[in-house]
């Protein structure tokens, strides 16, 4: 992969990367984040949850989170263990309650009571990564956000647009070949692609329109390619 990469120069990489955006956005006009909320703090909830956990199972859980424990306010000076009893389905539970509860508290001291609208600033949150800062920033607050997930990851090292595994490395290789305008819908229509057609162990490159601009093409397609 490295190899064909530095064969093909930034201009034309930036050019694969815009045909590429343009067939995604066909195929998922619409593409979002699959998560449910209904304010900025329920977004990083949600969010934060949905680490090593299904966007699905999350959406089970919130809405009784949501009712028990309702906003920033609560979320701070509730009992860790009442929090972790109506995450725990959504695995590390432990973990994601000292980061919920702590974010809020930080959100409290810090913001005002009020979600940060800023990278810098959610980053100081617990347990907000770049992940769930660029979701905050992209569905939220209207900003440039550059979601790199699982999905995201494979996806782009296997159409070559992108050498690096770290998804911050990812991030930042992306950012340098898309336009600020792209960032958000791209990596949610990569997502969609990532879960739909370019699965993890067996991807379905017959029936995938992005062949022409994929550089594992050939290796794939013979792999996948049905029986005559």
């Amino acid at each position: 992969m490295k190899a064909a990469r530095k064969s093909e120069s930034h201009r034309e990489l930036k050019a694969r990367a815009a045909r590429i955006a343009a067939t995604l956005a066909r195929l998922y006009p619409e593409a979002r984040i699959s998560l449910d909320f209904a304010s900025p703090w329920q977004c990083l909830v949600a969010t934060v949850l949905s680490a090593q956990c299904t966007d699905e199972r999350v959406n089970k859980v919130t809405p009784e989170l949501f009712r028990r424990i309702p906003d920033v306010s609560a979320m701070a000076a509730a009992p860790l263990d009442e929090i972790e009893r109506l995450i725990v389905t959504t695995g590390f539970f432990r973990q994601k309650a000292k980061a919920l509860r702590g974010a809020a508290r930080a959100i409290l001291e810090k913001f005002g009571g009020e979600v940060p609208s800023t990278m810098e600033e959610l980053l100081t949150l617990r347990g907000v990564g770049r992940k769930t800062a660029n979701v905050l920033l992209g569905h939220v607050f209207g900003q440039p956000g550059l979601v790199v997930d699982t999905h995201v990851s494979r996806v782009a090292f296997r159409l070559g647009l992108t050498d690096q595994k770290d998804a911050g490395a990812i991030e930042l290789d992306l950012r340098k070949i898309l336009p600020e305008r792209e960032w958000t819908p791209f990596s949610m229509r990569l997502i969609l692609h990532g879960r739909r057609v370019c699965i993890a162990r067996r991807p379905r490159c017959e029936n995938c329109a992005l062949l022409p601009d994929c550089p594992r093409v050939g290796v794939n397609v013979a792999i996948r390619r049905p029986e005559q």
